[in-house]
C-alpha cells in the first residue's frame, strides 16, 4: 500500500554548526516527495545553542518540528522518544551531521511504496564509498557486522547504520525498544528482519 506521509527524525546533540547545512540539504530532497513531510529534530540535551535553532527552523518552515529528549541523553533515547511522537505512515531516520547521502531518502520512500516494509542502508554495498572513516573502528565495524550475519542468518551487511526507513506498523510492532544508546540500530532492524517484515 502507497504510504502517504513520512517523518524525517533528526536526533541532535551538540549540533549548533551544522544545522544549516542540514536544513538546506534536506529541503531540496523532500521537494521532489509528492507526499506530507514532516522533518522532526530532537535535541538530545544539547550543551550549545541547537535547541534555539531549531526552534527558529520550526517557526520558518511549516513542516519543522523541534522537540527536546524527554528521556535521559543518548542516541537510543532520542530517537525512541521521536518514535514515539511518530503519527506519519513511515519514518526515516537521518544523521545530524549529513554522513548519509539526503537523496537516498527518495529512494528509501520509493522502496516503501513499492510494497516493503523497511529499507536499510548500507555502507559497504557494492559501488559505495565511505570517507573519512577511522580504520580503526571501521575494522571492529566490519567485524561485529559479519558476526551478526552469521549468527543471524542474513545477508544485510551494514546493521548497525542508522540511516533506515521503516513503517509505523514496523515499528509499532518491535516495542518495547530497549536500547539507549547507538545499539538501538542493531535492535530495530533485527527485531524487524526476525518479525518477518520485507526489507530492502
Amino acid at each position: 500500500m502507497t504510504i502517504k506521509s513520512v517523518n524525517i527524525i533528526v536526533p541532535l546533540k551538540n549540533e549548533e554548526k551544522g544545522i544549516k547545512n542540514l536544513i538546506e540539504s534536506l529541503m531540496p530532497v523532500l521537494n521532489k516527495i509528492d507526499k506530507k513531510i514532516n522533518i522532526s529534530l530532537i535535541d538530545d540535551h544539547s550543551l550549545d545553542q541547537t535547541w534555539t535553532i531549531i526552534k527558529q527552523y520550526e517557526q520558518k518552515i511549516e513542516c519543522v518540528k523541534a522537540y527536546k529528549n524527554e528521556n535521559p541523553t543518548g542516541f537510543g533515547n532520542a530517537l525512541k522518544f521521536g518514535i514515539n511522537k511518530n503519527n506519519e505512515d513511515a519514518l526515516v531516520i537521518f544523521m545530524g551531521d549529513c554522513s548519509d547521502n539526503p537523496n537516498d531518502i527518495f529512494e528509501y520512500v520509493k522502496y516503501l511504496d513499492e510494497g516493503y516494509d523497511c529499507v536499510f542502508g548500507s555502507r559497504f554495498a557494492k559501488g559505495s564509498k565511505v570517507k573519512d572513516y577511522p580504520f580503526l573502528k571501521l575494522i571492529f565495524n566490519r567485524l561485529a557486522n559479519n558476526f551478526i550475519k552469521i549468527l543471524f542468518f542474513i545477508k544485510y551487511n551494514d546493521i548497525t547504520n542508522a540511516f533506515k526507513a521503516y513503517k509505523k506498523e514496523v515499528l509499532d510492532e518491535c516495542h518495547p525498544i530497549i536500547s539507549q544508546h547507538f545499539n538501538i540500530n542493531a535492535e530495530l532492524s533485527l527485531k524487524s528482519i526476525i518479525r518477518k517484515f520485507k526489507y530492502k
